[in-house]
This record gives C-alpha cells, sequence and structure tokens, in this order.
C-alpha cells in the first residue's frame, strides 16, 4: 500500500467524522457533503492501489464501477452508493430549494462507515 492510499483512508475516516458532527447539529446539507467526499476518498484510494488516477468525480465514479463492481472485487452496492452520494452531494452542495433530510444524511453517512471500513480492510494489508 502507497503512502497516498493511507492518506486517503485517512482522509476518509476524518471526512465520516465531521459529517457526523454536522449531522448533530442538524447541518444535513454539509453533512451529506462531507460523508460523499469520504465515499470518493475511498474509491480514489481503490484506483491508486491499481495505479489509476483520474481528475474529475465523474472519472472516478465510472472507472471504481468498472474496476471494482462490474468485475465482482467489491460488491456492487458500493458503487451504487457512490452513485447515489454524489447525487445527494450535488443537490446539498448546489440545490437552492428543499434540502437533504435528517434521514437521507444518516443513511449516507453510515454507507459512508461501511464503506470506508471496507476500504481500510482491503486496502491496509501491508
Amino acid at each position: 500500500m502507497s503512502g497516498g492510499t493511507a492518506a486517503l483512508l485517512e482522509k476518509a475516516g476524518e471526512s465520516v467524522a465531521a459529517a457526523r458532527l454536522l449531522a448533530e447539529k442538524a447541518y444535513y446539507d454539509f453533512a451529506a457533503s462531507r460523508a460523499y467526499y469520504a465515499m470518493f476518498y475511498v474509491a480514489e484510494a481503490f484506483l491508486m492501489s491499481l495505479g489509476q488516477s483520474y481528475s474529475s468525480h465523474g472519472g472516478v465514479v465510472s472507472a471504481f464501477g468498472r474496476a471494482f463492481a462490474k468485475t465482482a472485487k467489491l460488491d456492487s452496492k458500493f458503487h451504487r452508493w457512490l452513485i447515489d452520494g454524489q447525487d445527494i452531494r450535488n443537490v446539498g452542495d448546489y440545490g437552492l430549494g428543499r434540502g437533504i433530510s435528517r434521514e437521507q444524511a444518516l443513511e449516507l453517512i453510515e454507507q459512508t462507515a461501511e464503506f470506508t471500513e471496507t476500504g481500510r480492510s482491503r486496502l491496509l494489508i501491508t
């Protein structure tokens, strides 16, 4: 495992913690955004483990799906959660109307925690 992979997983863990704190204070839009970014960092770490790097969110999401969901290296739910998380994050970050509900934010945070733990268990093997 590279230092970059470990750094991404550390950043993911901090983002999950931040998402929980934001949700506790009812900042659900921002909690959802932090939760999505945690998943994004884990996806980047998985791709980095294959020597791949992408410059856009769409590139990371697509490549993660190709390399891990379609090949069944990981449960495809992680790719689905990443896609859904990006959609929720876009509503929270850019939506002007009704924002993210408490339930949506908490569900995304729980998915993110599982995704992050899977990343740690699979990638922190030396």
